[in-house]
């Protein structure tokens, strides 16, 4: 029995993503894991150990004890680490680690993604949803395993991740 079902829903094959051949290769699941792990080891060496540092030499407070030099390394490594980062994104849309592994972040429909979208989009609003919701970050991770390969934070970007 073959027949049409009058009283089925209509069905629509919907793609998500600007995905013709030639066009644009989205990036694989473990590039996009591999950009994130270097670009939060990057900030932990770069950033928050200078600064646990700073702190731990900061709270003896003895003259000559390295905490300024500690607290320098710290504000050098913040600005550089910000500077680096947003010269790349303004550039094509990736961060250190998306530019050395070769993947950058565009538009859905393929057009570059600007600073704003990414820093506020991407970033801000997905980091207040995590921090209101605990189990977000697992959620919006999880997404990445669908066909469009977009996180939450993508979709409320409109953006993918492609091959650069």
């Amino acid at each position: 029995m073959n027949t049409v079902n009058p009283y089925a829903p209509p069905q629509a094959k919907v793609i998500d993503v600007a995905t013709e051949p030639g066009e644009l290769e989205l990036a694989g699941v473990g590039v996009r894991l591999g950009a994130h792990v270097i670009d939060s080891l990057l900030t932990w060496f770069v950033i928050f150990t200078p600064l646990c540092i700073a702190i731990w030499l900061s709270i003896d407070d003895k003259p000559g004890n390295g905490a300024g030099i500690a607290w320098l390394v710290f504000a050098v490594g913040c600005i550089l680490l910000a500077w680096f980062n947003i010269l790349y994104v303004i550039q094509n849309g990736q961060s250190i680690a998306k530019k050395w592994l070769g993947i950058k972040v565009v538009r859905s429909d393929g057009s570059p993604a600007s600073l704003g979208r990414i820093f506020w989009l991407r970033n801000v609003v997905n980091g207040l949803i995590t921090s209101a919701f605990g189990l977000y970050f697992l959620v919006d991770s999880l997404l990445i395993f669908g066909d469009a390969r977009q996180c939450v934070h993508d979709k409320i970007a409109d953006t993918i991740v492609v091959v650069a």
